[in-house]
């Protein structure tokens, strides 16, 4: 960890605990978030409010430890996605369990993790924004250590870029990527490879842009299985060696080859390792990001450790805990927390454990079905035991709306004692 970076994560440590942050106790307040970790309150019986959002700290670590393990062991380079959390705590253990940087999708993001002594950004969109240009143009050439990699996926854009960075008096260029789109009708990049030539030889074109690899992202294979993802991925490769025999990567030290979501990472390391040797050493970034706290719903279904179970398993480290504040029926029942809480874009919550006078059980007779801004619609069998009072611990699906619902996330032990608080920054 870099000086900087534990000054700035010193800072957040030293932040006063008040309103702002849903779910805390209110005798909290006025309270630095050191001080409030450092009392090592119980999150059941500390003073905590329904709703409140925790991260299981085993299984965060868990899962920090088997991704660092997976790209060690298939030879990866591993730049996690940090909007999913927006969490510069986060982003630093990611670094510290070997991840070569981080990924980040919009100006702002770069700004969160640069405020936090991020060395190694790769900025996975097209950045036409000459306002942002001209700030990440001033951050390169201030901190000759700080290196950051954007997509380019059209002629237009470079045009675009070069003229804000020259605008900037940009003394370094910035590293570029050609993004090779996932196919006719799939989200951003180029459709063709003689449209990546294109755009390739318009950022040779330029001083201010500097052409480092190619990358996409597989996830927008349409109708994605894994034929499909397997047959993008090597058409992305073979992109990177027909760049390098026409010596497009000439002078660097390595070529970067990047792809990577939280749904296909097996199939990149396959194909990765299929890459022939190339003039230069090529750096094969994975950019996977939900992977950090997984989640009981969209991942738990797609992620690669179904299809190779012999590498492991992510653990889901989400838990929303609410409480009961209506049983107008045997069928119905309402908790404390809504689409202000909860991740509903891809699925409803999951009912998973009932908690009453300390004691925990499976929530039984009990599901989801609807949301309102501060409510659970509960359904409830005869067989579920459920009282007005209780707390209902939720499992959520996709990290990417759950962690951005709440600004300071406890970390609870498995028995509940909160160790530490994550703050983000959406």
């Amino acid at each position: 960890m870099t000086a900087d970076t534990a000054q700035s994560l010193a800072r957040l440590a030293a932040e006063r605990v008040d309103h702002r942050f849903k779910g805390l106790p209110p005798d909290a307040d006025g309270l630095t978030v050191a001080e409030l970790a450092g009392q090592r309150r119980n999150l059941f019986t500390g003073g905590f409010a329904t709703p409140v959002l925790a991260l299981s700290a085993e299984r965060l670590e868990h899962n920090l430890k088997l991704m660092e393990t997976y790209a060690a062991r298939h030879g990866l380079a591993f730049a996690p996605h940090g909007k999913t959390s927006m969490a510069p705590q986060l982003f630093q253990r990611q670094i510290e369990h070997g991840a070569w940087g981080i990924t980040l999708a919009v100006p702002h993001q770069v700004r969160v993790a640069r405020a936090f002594g991020t060395r190694r950004v790769f900025l996975a969109n097209e950045l036409v924004d000459a306002a942002a240009l001209r700030w990440i143009a001033a951050e390169l050439d201030a901190d000759p250590d700080f290196e950051l990699i954007c997509y380019v996926d059209s002629v237009r854009g470079v045009e675009l870029m070069d003229a804000a960075l020259r605008d900037a008096d940009a003394t370094r260029p910035v590293d570029v990527v050609v993004e090779l789109a996932a196919g006719e009708g799939a989200r951003t990049g180029v459709r063709t490879e003689t449209e990546c030539a294109a755009v390739a030889d318009a950022v040779a074109g330029t001083r201010t842009l500097r052409l480092v690899g190619v990358a996409g992202y597989e996830g927008e294979v349409p109708k994605a299985d894994t034929e499909r993802v397997t047959a993008w991925l090597r058409r992305l490769v073979a992109l990177a060696a027909d760049f390098d025999k026409a010596g497009r990567f000439a002078g660097l030290d390595e070529i970067v080859v990047s792809a990577g979501g939280s749904a296909w990472f097996d199939a990149v390391a396959e194909v990765f390792a299929e890459i022939a040797e190339l003039s230069l050493p090529v750096l094969k970034l994975l950019r996977s990001g939900a992977y950090v706290s997984h989640d009981d719903g969209h991942y738990r279904k797609l992620t690669p450790f179904n299809r190779v179970p012999e590498e492991g398993a992510l653990e889901p480290a989400f838990r929303l805990w609410t409480q009961v504040v209506s049983r107008p029926s045997a069928e119905q029942a309402f908790v404390n927390a809504g689409k202000r809480d909860a991740a509903y874009d891809l699925d409803l919550p999951f009912a998973q454990v009932i908690r009453r006078d300390g004691a925990e059980r499976p929530a039984t007779g009990v599901s989801v079905t609807a949301l309102s801004d501060q409510h659970a619609w509960l359904a409830t069998t005869p067989e579920a035991d459920l009282e007005v009072g209780d707390w209902v611990g939720l499992g959520l699906s996709h990290p990417c709306t759950s962690f951005d619902k709440w600004q300071l996330i406890p970390v609870a032990e498995a028995d509940g004692t909160v160790v530490d608080y994550v703050r983000t920054f959406f």
